[in-house]
């Protein structure tokens, strides 16, 4: 069913939420909306059952249902009106940086537009985080980011869990080591987008050697305290991973 059949009303046959097992009845239900959502089977524009309806559907409290949708509305996700009802609201309303959102899209969206803009954002901000890291980075954090580089290492290969999980930490590191608290709130958007690309690519088209030397050139730099060395270490990182999304979404458009 096409996203205009699905314009009107919305949400018949979801599954009861007692799946959910230990998550909490208010994060399953929001994860069921979101995902709609983001999917497009609640269509932007569409007007949800009314509130019996979603209780009966969900099989949750009117409470819980409430919460559920003050999160959304709070998130540009939905609206509610007087005799309107409550209707999903265009994407450009929505706050892709929540967690739950991001979760959803990085699943569920064929938008390469929010691929690039994750990249574009990590061209914009990690740069200057690791110039500002390398001018003011305290010991601890220093070693935070050696750590994580140092576990990176010994992965076996880029293609792996334990790869993932150190490169996560080393951008976050990083980042948290600027000591910019504007750049540490957009975080989980860094985040967001490595596991994007982890996704969408496939890292071991370069060599794991060839990755740690590039790590290794932004770390060795905020070590010496070079902030001109380590933007520049950290641009040329950046650009290879969009080279390397840039490729995927081809790839997948072909």
């Amino acid at each position: 069913m096409s996203n205009g059949e699905m314009g009107g009303r919305i949400g018949a046959g979801t599954p009861g939420l007692l799946a959910g097992g230990k998550r909490g009845v208010r994060e399953v239900l929001l994860v069921q909306f979101i995902d709609k959502i983001v999917s497009g089977a609640m269509a932007e524009g569409a007007t949800l059952p009314n509130e019996g309806e979603l209780t009966e559907q969900f099989g949750v409290s009117r409470t819980s249902l409430r919460e559920a949708m003050q999160y959304m509305s709070a998130l540009g996700l939905i609206r509610s009106r007087t005799r309107a009802g409550t209707t999903v609201l265009p994407r450009e309303n929505w706050n892709y940086l929540d967690p739950l959102v991001l979760d959803a899209t990085l699943r569920l969206s064929n938008d390469d537009r929010f691929y690039t803009s994750l990249v574009d954002a990590r061209q914009l901000l990690e740069p200057a985080a690791a110039c500002e890291a390398a001018a003011q980075a305290t010991a601890h954090q220093l070693f935070r980011i050696s750590k994580a580089f140092e576990d990176m290492v010994d992965a076996n290969s880029r293609d792996t869990e334990a790869w993932s999980v150190a490169d996560l930490e080393f951008h976050t590191a990083i980042i948290n080591a600027s000591g910019n608290w504007v750049y540490r709130q957009f975080a989980t958007a860094i985040r967001a987008a490595l596991l994007a690309s982890f996704r969408l690519t496939n890292r071991a088209s370069q060599s794991h050697e060839h990755a740690i030397a590039m790590h290794q050139a932004v770390l060795e730099a905020i070590r010496m305290r070079q902030p001109d060395a380590a933007r520049q270490a950290m641009e040329r990182l950046i650009g290879v991973a969009r080279s390397e999304i840039t490729d995927a979404l081809k790839k997948a458009r072909a």
